[in-house]
């Protein structure tokens, strides 16, 4: 694995390879920069009804040079930025949420499916349902919060 410049691992993001992957869905139109359109239609697609203005918040807190768009090592520094108190818990539950679409605190290959879907992954349900098994640790079928919790830090 190649060292990134002192980076910081986050709870989500290993290393720079991952944040560019990422970084790459959110740039829709790949020019390098993520708008607030770009912002705003991921999150749609992940099934948050996030207000114009939330959206807007978001920006100007990732956008630290306030050119209007998020760069990659603007988004670099946000997926890194792990000073909160929980240790990122939140926004760990957040993402488990976003894939929990009928939030019975369960991910189903179905839910997991129609997510990949809305963000351009062109996948069957059964590839869905062999994801689900590989950390599926209790054999129920479904990942819980918990084995969310382990596959996002085992990444």
């Amino acid at each position: 694995m190649a060292t990134n410049e002192g980076t910081k691992p986050s709870a989500y993001l290993k290393d720079m390879d991952q944040v560019k992957k990422v970084f790459s869905r959110f740039d829709a139109n790949g020019d390098g920069m993520i708008s607030g359109d770009e912002l705003s239609g991921v999150l749609k697609a992940l099934g948050s009804d996030t207000s114009p203005e939330e959206v807007a918040r978001m920006m100007d807190e990732i956008d630290t040079d306030k050119d209007g768009c998020i760069n990659l090592e603007e988004f670099a520094d946000f997926c890194k930025n792990d000073d909160s108190v929980d240790g990122g818990a939140k926004e760990l539950k957040e993402a488990f949420d976003l894939y929990d679409q009928d939030h019975n605190g369960r991910i189903s290959a179905t839910e997991l499916h129609q997510i990949l879907n809305r963000l351009g992954q062109n996948c069957t349900i059964q590839d869905c349902t062999r994801m689900i098994t590989s950390v599926d640790a209790d054999g129920d079928g479904y990942v819980c919060f918990e084995e969310f919790k382990k596959m996002m830090s085992n990444q």
